[in-house]
């Protein structure tokens, strides 16, 4: 029988998969080392597991201890994975700017999890750095596993990362493209596979906001070049120790808008649901592509899963509110209904039963009221529902007595950013006139239909 003796086991042998559409344009093969299949749904879990080895080897973390550690979520997942089958206790201080997500996940495999800043600087007090750093000074039998200095990091893929990619690719792989935060990834897999081949090209993925390119470039750590930035994962206000530069061929940065926008085309195009630190790594190399040779074979570290993502840059309001999804118009909306459609509108003297029988014939949750040309409120098929069960003759009752707020009116012209923050629970639609004069209705639904399309 092939039985694993417990979860652990199943770390590692992460699948290599062939892109096919996102990189058809690409000279060479491109292929994804897709480490979500590890249990803890990211290749953190190779080198959390090393860290509680040699901790245990070493010594410096006995039975009945607590493991503590600063992470943005994927890291932690693999310390609590050992923490359950090992029985050691976990808690894990992160920063505000992680997805929700990650957060809940990491407590529901019992760690304690504190959330800090993300704005400030590495030595304040109130970094999720210090407070690590301080919990591990203050709490008996614990150990701080430091995955940023902890050359345990970096060993796990040197050992397990590197020699999968370089069988699987039968030693052909000539780069590795890897997005770049404690160093443990791209250095681990990149010393592996330059003691196989020195010239295979390791090209490390950077954010902007975060100062390892400038450190890579100039050997100088600038902290003028530090500023917050979206990313998850990847990028740093410093330079663990984990890192060894000289393994590394080049650094490329990528926009928090184009690493988000490229994990979405992942899951649409390729089907990989992947996490933030994925889409900015492919980005990274469609903008190297020049570099690129027809016998080349690329192979691009896709981290972790979409599914702590959810929230953030799979949510399109979360994208429309920080300009990452294009920007649409009021008008390119009502020109994507193709056909032009009258708006429905009703008057306040009509009876409620009018408005509930347009709603059904046009399947409209929301209609304007207006009294001649004069917009004075509006009613909606929530506020219909409401009322119902305050008054069984609710139907034969005149619109003005449901009346709600009327709708804002834009700009014909105004983007979809704009108008997606005036749509609320208690504002179900916008309205804008357009170069004639006519009055047009956009809901909730118009954008997303628009935004899908």
């Amino acid at each position: 029988m092939n039985i694993k003796n417990n979860i652990l086991e199943t770390i590692g042998n992460t699948p290599l998969i062939r892109l096919n559409n996102i990189t058809k344009a690409l000279p060479c093969q491109v292929l994804a080392k897709v480490d979500y299949f590890n249990p803890g749904n990211s290749i953190k879990d190779r080198m959390a597991l090393k860290m509680v080895e040699v901790a245990e080897r070493e010594g410096k973390l006995k039975p009945g201890g607590t493991i503590i550690e600063c992470t943005s979520g994927n890291t932690g997942m693999g310390l609590a994975l050992a923490a359950v089958v090992k029985g050691y206790k976990c808690i894990f201080t992160t920063t505000d700017k992680q997805s929700k997500e990650k957060i809940d996940i990491l407590r529901a495999v019992g760690a304690e999890v504190i959330v800090c800043p993300t704005n400030v600087e590495p030595e304040d007090p109130g970094s999720y750095y210090s407070v690590a750093r301080r919990l591990a000074r203050e709490i008996p039998n614990s150990f701080h596993a430091n995955q940023y200095d902890n050359l345990a990091n970096r060993l796990a893929h040197y050992e397990s990362t590197g020699p999968e990619i370089w069988e699987q690719t039968d030693g052909k792989i000539t780069h590795l493209i890897c997005t770049a935060g404690t160093g443990g990834t791209v250095t681990g897999t990149a010393m592996y596979l330059k003691e196989k081949n020195p010239n295979i090209q390791i090209w490390a993925i950077d954010v902007y906001g975060s100062l390892l390119t400038k450190y890579y470039q100039t050997g100088i750590k600038d902290m003028s070049e530090v500023h917050p930035y979206i990313s998850e994962g990847f990028g740093e206000d410093f330079v663990p120790e984990n890192f060894d530069m000289s393994v590394i061929d080049h650094f490329e940065q990528v926009t928090d808008k184009d690493g988000a926008i490229m994990a979405r085309r992942l899951a649409k195009e390729e089907g990989l649901f992947c996490g933030y630190s994925a889409g900015s790594c492919l980005q990274g190399l469609m903008q190297l592509s020049n570099r690129l040779k027809p016998d080349d074979i690329a192979v691009c570290i896709l981290h972790d899963h979409g599914s702590r993502y959810v929230a953030k840059i799979y949510n399109d309001q979360w994208m429309l509110e920080r300009g990452f999804l294009e920007v649409k118009t009021f008008k390119d909306i009502v020109t994507s209904r193709g056909q032009k459609q009258k708006l429905i509108v009703v008057n306040p003297d009509q009876p409620i039963a009018d408005a509930v029988a347009l709603m059904k014939k046009y399947e409209i949750e929301h209609i304007p009221v207006m009294n001649g040309n004069e917009l004075i409120g509006s009613i909606s098929e929530n506020g219909i529902f409401q009322k119902m069960f305050s008054d069984n003759n609710f139907s034969k009752e005149p619109i003005g007595n449901v009346l709600e707020n009327a709708y804002p009116m834009v700009d014909y012209n105004s983007p979809v950013e704009k108008i997606s923050k005036l749509i609320s629970k208690e504002n179900g639609a916008v309205l804008s006139k357009d170069e004639t004069g006519t009055l047009h209705i956009i809901t909730k639904y118009d954008i997303l239909q628009a935004l899908a399309n």
